[in-house]
């Protein structure tokens, strides 16, 4: 088995309308298309996390100077498309099984049930010193 991490950024794939200005029921359709493919996942044996994160106004950058104190800003910041709105964490038998549960969570539908075909980044967990040379 093999971990990927299935990374979901606020790109609304092919919906310019931010999610919390759909409509009730298409929000809630959204949410019931991930929810019942998080839990099919979970019978599976297939999912080992999943979480959303916070607003981008909640992160915090830091950087450690090694001179002084570590430095604490909230930025620079990216375009809200860029930003990361959560992941899931799969252990899977191989990368086309990661890259079909991705297209399943990009298909959520958005607005009127369309489909978003939401971006999601696919990336393998290191298991192994190699993979460190595999650049």
């Amino acid at each position: 088995m093999t971990k990927f991490m299935l990374l979901m950024n606020m790109d609304g794939g092919n919906c310019d309308v931010p999610m919390l200005e759909w409509d009730k029921a298409d929000m809630d359709a959204h949410m019931k298309h991930l929810g019942d493919s998080i839990e099919r996942l979970r019978k599976s044996g297939e999912l080992v996390e999943v979480n959303a994160l916070t607003w981008p106004k909640h992160a915090k950058v830091v950087r450690a100077t090694g001179v002084s104190s570590p430095v604490l800003t909230d930025g620079p910041y990216a375009e809200s498309k860029e930003v990361l709105a959560g992941y899931t964490l799969i252990d899977v038998e191989s990368e086309e099984r990661a890259l079909e549960i991705a297209a399943e969570q990009s298909s959520a539908p958005g607005p009127g049930g369309v489909p978003l075909e939401q971006p999601i980044e696919v990336r393998r967990l290191m298991d192994a010193d190699g993979d460190l040379e595999d650049y």
